[in-house]
């Protein structure tokens, strides 16, 4: 699925956009669906086209549309003569899989898991097909197996395979379908249908270039909040994005949220439930960015902050009906009103390797709080660098290091402590494989992954990665854990 130009491939669970591992297309427009930014590419922009010249080291297009240029990621089959022909009359079909293992290798408890997804994407041009001007459909479909294998040392926190659950198991999961009309000469983008409201906000075309969901497709603590919906699952929402400069943007929308959106029952497993009978609120999002090019080189950069306030009812971590500990009055939770959400993410290319347009270094770096009454992840930190065409003789691959930071939240922390005083279970967040409650008090965990991307041929690509837990799902008493594993991607057309 492609936001500022950029592929599909695959989502996370949190959120999550995922993206192909492929960083060869040509650079993007600066529209696109709704969906994160989940290229590779440095140089995506958010989806609001504004006419600019051409990307860096690219040719002038020889059509010019109202909407903004359909996905075209290299894929094998891509350019056979009858999707080139949908293509040139407005439509793009994209089919991708993309499949991820681990295996553990250090601490008590061995084992792997393997996961993935393979996608479906509908793009079309309705100006080109049917003179509609500026008008757009864009439609997504997912099928999804397996399970991370983090799960087999305890964590539930930040799992090592981000394309997995929330589609599935199932073969068709409708993740999303909308409308988007753009106007004022690409300077305001309007968006109604389905759409998940974590693939339009605190997003970053960079995060898929890792396998663990701390990172892809958005930092994992903004999926804590179960009014944010996340991607593969959606609501029925509206999005508008205005630039009031070349480099500056601002969006905002509504989004209706629903209860259970990630659960198999009233119709979420395949994502063919559309009426709102489970609406239960609303979510306010706003983000403003800055996307500077710098000096001749035109080193891209992405400058964002966000607020997003939902109205929904959230359990307290801590406090009960009358505002007591609720471990130790066995009385109901309080339930509070609405949460709020802060964001601040950036990420800047440094210096260039050749002629690519995302060949070079880039740093980034990322925060996300939620509220400490009622989230279980009340902050968290990330930040990385990605390195790609610093081999001469191989342009397309990259390596990528990346670190997160996460905090559990102080409210249930205190409860978990309470539970673990009076001898009961603990009801925190996470579980083992075979679905065991955390066995200690959570508090903080950090996770560290590297990776090498290589590009194979045209549409596929292979990533060896190496994952490390500290302090796995929060807790002092899980021993350290140690993965090795791979992530694969093939983009047939």
């Amino acid at each position: 699925m492609l936001l500022g130009g950029t592929t599909l491939a695959a989502i996370s669970h949190g959120a999550q956009a995922q993206t192909a591992l492929d960083t060869t297309a040509p650079a993007a427009s600066a529209t696109g669906p709704t969906v994160a930014p989940v290229s590779k590419t440095p140089s995506s922009r958010v989806n609001v086209a504004l006419p600019r010249p051409p990307a860096y080291n690219q040719p002038v297009p020889d059509y010019v549309s109202s909407v903004p240029p359909l996905p075209q990621p290299p894929s094998l089959f891509g350019s056979i003569a009858p999707m080139q022909y949908l293509r040139d009359h407005g439509v793009a079909i994209l089919l991708d899989n993309v499949n991820e293992f681990s295996g553990i290798i250090s601490g008590p408890r061995k084992g792997s898991s393997n996961a993935g997804q393979y996608g479906l994407e509908t793009d079309i041009d309705w100006e080109r097909l049917a003179g509609l001007t500026g008008f757009s459909t864009h439609s997504v479909a997912v099928g999804r197996y397996g399970i991370p294998a983090s799960r087999m040392f305890g964590d539930n926190i930040n799992p090592s395979s981000e394309i997995y659950g929330a589609g599935g198991n199932v073969v068709y999961h409708q993740v999303f379908f909308y409308g988007q009309e753009t106007l004022a000469h690409g300077r305001v983008d309007i968006a109604a249908g389905r759409m998940s409201f974590l693939s339009d906000y605190s997003a970053s075309p960079l995060y898929c270039n890792f396998q663990n969901n701390a990172f892809c497709g958005n930092p994992k603590a903004s999926s804590d909040n179960t009014a944010h919906s996340s991607y593969p699952d959606a609501n029925w929402a509206t999005r508008w994005r205005v630039r009031p400069t070349h480099n500056t943007y601002v969006s905002t929308g509504i989004y209706f949220d629903e209860s259970n959106i990630y659960q198999a029952n009233n119709g979420y497993r395949s994502g063919l439930k559309f009426n709102g009978a489970k609406i239960i609120g609303e979510t306010f999002p706003i983000e403003a960015g800055w996307e500077p090019l710098f000096g001749p080189d035109q080193l891209p950069g992405h400058y964002k902050i966000g607020f997003a306030y939902d109205d929904i009812n959230h359990a307290d971590n801590l406090r009960d009906i009358n505002g007591d500990y609720w471990v130790l009055s066995g009385l109901g939770r309080r339930q509070r009103k609405g949460a709020a959400a802060e964001w601040a993410l950036a990420d800047q290319m440094l210096v260039r390797h050749g002629p690519g347009q995302d060949n070079g270094l880039v740093v980034f770096g990322g925060f996300y709080h939620n509220s400490k009454r009622s989230s279980v992840r009340n902050y968290q930190f990330e930040a990385g660098a990605i390195d790609r065409g610093f081999w001469k003789a191989r342009p397309g691959d990259a390596i990528a290091v990346a670190f997160s930071y996460t905090k559990v939240s102080g409210d249930l922390i205190r409860t978990e402590e309470l539970q673990e005083e009076l001898g009961l279970p603990i009801t925190g967040v996470g579980n083992f494989y075979n679905n065991a409650a955390p066995t200690g008090v959570q508090s903080h965990t950090m996770n560290f992954e590297a990776n090498y991307q290589i590009q194979i041929y045209r549409g596929v690509s292979f990533q060896p990665s190496f994952q490390y837990y500290i302090r796995p799902n929060a807790q002092k008493g899980l021993p350290d854990a140690a993965l090795l594993g791979f992530k694969s991607h093939i983009e047939f057309f």
